[in-house]
């Protein structure tokens, strides 16, 4: 077993260079099989999920070459196999091949996905989409089958804004008879991204970004060349750690408009923010200000920064409170910040937190990925070593993660336990 060791108490100092975005890059990959040519993606960052889905095309027969932040995908001799177990257990954003896999070849077998537990995550919105484009969809033995004769673009207003349904029918639909229209869809910056890629591919989407998307299905893909958006998630996880830490960091290679949010955030707590063009430089205060934080969709403040923000808020002065209006269950972190010494009561979407002085080095687990963030922060801010398991969550999202702590001084480092 692999544990991340943090010795805490060192101010985080200088720059770090942000990776391409985790939630595009799991979308991306996928869509790769819509293009009957080779499409190269460009920036990929070098984490687990990449992996895990680069051996699930080269199951459908891609030939895929992958070096460093480059991966090339020819699809022109892939079958369409079913893909009931294996990796797609292990990959939440499994379900993205639905959606490529239905456009390409109007059927698939995709098993239900796994990845971070958070409670109910239901794909109802997704299927939703694929059965009004004309597909069948049952549940088979943990797999969902998907079959149409035909996928004929129409009109969907999903119930729920939701970023894995609006990408996921945007796959289905780019390669649709006709014009899809998707109604209060979600407007994070990932879609955008996808959709930058699939008109590059030859598709004709309009609206990414807004709340009405217009897709005009055409019969045939080619492939295309894609650099993928810098991850906004890193670059947060950073900002807070550098104002966690009282540190002064620049975090490099940003979209500065995509990170508002969480700098509004931080300045509301004190912390300063300066905006370059694609930098931002974060300079830590003694004692953060107590603030409440709510999460909701793009462009509100995201529930993949929830859990990080709260480990930040353990410096507060007085009480705060986080409410996750995404994910009611994202509060498995909290028991784990306990142990440190964190004073954190949860009330059902809604975790309060009371400032305390310090937090203590323990032996923690990371629930999942950006609990194992927040735990990091932790560890961070704590006196003594920290000692975080299940890093295996962490290296889902996270590149590179102790090289990039240990250029900005803090003292991480790996070491191999005994189960």
């Amino acid at each position: 077993m692999e544990v991340l060791k943090i010795k805490g108490g060192r101010a985080l100092r200088g720059a770090v260079h942000v990776s391409g975005a985790k939630n595009s890059a799991v979308a991306l990959i996928p869509a790769t099989l819509l293009a009957e040519t080779p499409t190269t993606i460009e920036n990929l960052p070098d984490i687990s999920d990449v992996r895990i889905y680069r051996h699930l095309l080269e199951e459908l027969g891609a030939h895929v070459t992958h070096e460093g932040p480059l991966m090339r995908v020819d699809t022109s001799d892939i079958a369409n196999m079913p893909l009931p177990n294996g990796h797609v257990k292990q990959l939440r954003a499994s379900y993205y091949l639905m959606g490529a896999m239905l456009g390409r070849f109007k059927e698939a077998v995709i098993g239900l996905p796994g990845g971070c537990n958070l409670g109910p995550r239901p794909i109802d919105q997704h299927i939703k989409g694929f059965e009004a484009l004309g597909a069948q969809v049952t549940y088979e033995q943990g797999a969902v089958h998907l079959s149409a004769d035909r996928l004929i673009g129409c009109r969907i207003y999903l119930d729920v804004v939701s970023v894995g349904a609006t990408i996921n029918i945007m796959l289905a639909a780019a390669r649709a008879e006709g014009q899809t229209v998707i109604e209060n869809a979600a407007k994070e910056p990932e879609i955008i991204d996808v959709a930058t890629l699939l008109n590059a591919m030859g598709a004709k989407i309009k609206g990414a970004g807004t709340d009405v998307i217009r897709i005009y299905g055409t019969p045939r893909l080619t492939g295309c060349r894609h650099a993928i958006i810098p991850d906004r998630i890193e670059a947060g996880t950073y900002m807070i750690a550098a104002a966690a830490t009282k540190g002064d960091v620049v975090i490099d290679n940003v979209i500065p408009k995509h990170l508002e949010p969480i700098s509004a955030k931080l300045r509301e707590m004190g912390v300063t923010v300066l905006e370059a063009e694609d930098s931002l430089r974060v300079t830590g205060v003694e004692e953060v200000e107590s603030v409440d934080i709510k999460t909701l969709p793009y462009p509100g403040f995201p529930t993949d920064l929830q859990q990080p923000v709260t480990t930040l808020l353990i410096r507060g002065r007085g009480t705060s409170i986080v409410t996750d209006n995404i994910y009611s269950s994202r509060f498995k972190h909290v028991d784990e910040l306990r142990r440190m010494g964190a004073n954190i009561k949860v009330e059902g979407r809604s975790a309060v937190v009371e400032g305390v002085t310090e937090l203590q080095g323990a032996r923690v687990k990371a629930t999942d990925l950006r609990a194992g963030a927040a735990l990091v922060i932790a560890g961070l801010m704590a006196q003594g070593v920290t000692e975080i398991t299940s890093v295996e969550h962490i290296d889902r999202g996270y590149e590179h993660l102790e090289a990039k702590l240990q250029a900005l001084g803090a003292e991480s480092w790996r070491e191999l336990k005994e189960d």
